[in-house]
């Protein structure tokens, strides 16, 4: 089947954007490509609103830019959007008819309540928050919408964005005075809109200025994992990284890791926005959603094939995408599922491990990845299953749960376990952290119950006899290599239950 790719062209007031995607063959698209272009197209507004001739052929020419890389592709679609800056502009249908004659491509204004609707499209199907407000800052406006139970309650788009607040401030740092005036001003912005007062959930943050500030507190913190959709901070963390940037002399700025040249004079005032608002709305916590507007215009695309905009399984299709790409087996995958399920149960129910309905919502989830690594190398599976799930974002897990599924499906051994979670010790109590390893020796003793990938092992079943575990497994079929294999892993079994463990293979 040839493959179907997709690109986006997103021309924001700040930067302007080429995205290619590729379809995936559950239907999702994969971002294969993603070019940037520091236009700063606000700045060629005239004093009435007109985006001058300098303004329009620097529009075109990166246009013109991103059709030399897309050229390589055999493209089904290209849309090409455009925000606050044409959207403002008083000449915009000169704008467009220029474009069209020397592009060749039809250009799609958005309107406020568009631009505020997929962002929100964008963030309900990535990410597991049911309830929250988005805040997306561009160049020349900024979005923010109240979506509940997945559902868009209310949108509003500000006429101010990174680039108009820059102007609060005379030099690139900005003084205790002037800081004072940004911070009253949004305040009385914010306040203009009665939903958005003590909500009390999360602030999930779009676009550029706020992968830059995750970027630059994850470097202030030297956080060990890889990736920043779904990153979580606090208004602690925001001061800090504020508070950090305020305090350094201009020409230091541009050199602070995380931190894009192209933002360096623009991310202090997008950090005011993210603190005004998080104090406003009393957040529960900060998340960035690394999908925003151009995502949301494709979700919008695959929603008339499904009939619905938003995706009812946001981390099964994630989950089922691994599934895809590493080319695991869906029959083993439910075989070691129902095993696992089976001994679960049964050390549960007879008080061997004191177990909950949430551990087994972590196994199940692990049991669908269990050792994935082995795509890449056998010998080496566990290390390439645990950097693989830690590092890889998976849509509709925050970072902590991640890291959780990926100790559990990689789990080897004890001092292997150790070495995984050593730069995450502080994250979990030592209690989490002995679950998380017997959830992972159960998960590993059940695959080795189907080492050959055959179901051999038909049933399970359980006895405690004369204070020993015995499990009894009935096999059609040789089970030998079974066999070999559980012998050898059921010594971190017997580890977490406190007995010897007896295993018997019939036929």
């Amino acid at each position: 089947m040839q493959k179907q790719y997709y690109a986006i062209i997103d021309i924001g007031s700040n930067t302007m954007r080429l995205v290619i995607y590729l379809r995936e063959k559950g239907g999702r698209l994969k971002e294969v490509e993603n070019v940037k272009a520091v236009a700063r197209l606000r700045t060629f507004l005239e004093s009435d609103n007109t985006l001058n001739t300098a303004g329009i052929q620097r529009l075109i020419a990166t246009l013109q830019s991103f059709q030399d890389v897309s050229a390589t592709y055999a493209l089904q679609e290209v849309v090409c959007v455009a925000t606050a800056t044409i959207r403002q502009a008083e000449n915009q249908e000169e704008i467009l008819i220029q474009v069209e004659k020397q592009t060749g491509l039809t250009m799609r204004i958005l309107s406020e309540e568009e631009e505020a609707y997929y962002g929100y499209l964008a963030v309900v199907n990535s990410t597991s928050i049911s309830t929250g407000i988005t805040v997306d800052i561009g160049g020349g406006s900024t979005e923010v919408t109240y979506f509940e139970n997945r559902e868009l309650i209310k949108a509003h788009s500000f006429p101010f964005g990174a680039l108009t607040l820059k102007e609060f401030f005379a030099k690139e740092s900005p003084t205790s005075e002037e800081l004072k005036q940004i911070r009253d001003y949004l305040a009385e912005q914010f306040a203009t809109l009665p939903w958005l007062r003590n909500r009390e959930v999360p602030l999930v943050a779009i676009g550029g200025s706020a992968r830059n500030l995750v970027q630059i507190d994850q470097n202030l913190k030297k956080y060990p994992l890889a990736g920043l959709h779904q990153y979580k901070m606090y208004d602690t963390d925001i001061i800090h990284v504020s508070n950090y940037l305020t305090s350094l002399k201009p020409d230091k700025l541009p050199k602070v890791e995380g931190l894009s040249k192209d933002r360096a004079d623009i991310i202090i005032p997008a950090i005011e926005v993210f603190h005004s608002l998080y104090k406003m709305i009393q957040a529960d916590c900060f998340i960035l959603s690394r999908k925003g507007l151009r995502d949301g215009v494709f979700y919008e695309q695959l929603s008339k094939e499904m009939g619905s905009i938003l995706f009812p399984n946001v981390l099964e299709d994630s989950i089922q995408e691994l599934i895809n790409d590493f080319d695991l087996d869906p029959k083993q995958i439910l075989h070691v599922q129902y095993l696992t399920r089976k001994l679960f149960d049964y050390l549960k129910e007879n008080g061997l491990l004191h177990l909950t309905k949430k551990d087994w919502t972590l196994l199940k989830r692990a049991s669908y990845l269990c050792h994935l690594g082995e795509y890449i190398d056998a010998e080496s599976s566990a290390q390439h299953t645990f950097y693989l799930l830690a590092n890889r974002t998976i849509d509709g897990l925050m970072h902590k749960d991640r890291l959780q599924l990926a100790l559990i499906a990689s789990y080897k051994n004890k001092t292997v376990f150790k070495q995984f979670i050593k730069p995450y010790k502080q994250w979990f109590l030592k209690e989490e952290q002995k679950k998380l390893r017997h959830l992972g020796a159960l998960l590993k003793f059940s695959y080795c119950l189907d080492a050959t990938k055959r179901q051999v092992v038909k049933e399970i079943n359980c006895d405690i006899r004369k204070d020993k575990l015995v499990v009894t497994l009935h096999c059609d079929g040789d089970a030998k290599p079974e066999e070999y294999q559980s012998e050898k892993q059921k010594k971190h079994m017997e580890k977490a239950i406190k007995k010897d463990v007896e295993l018997n293979f019939v036929s």
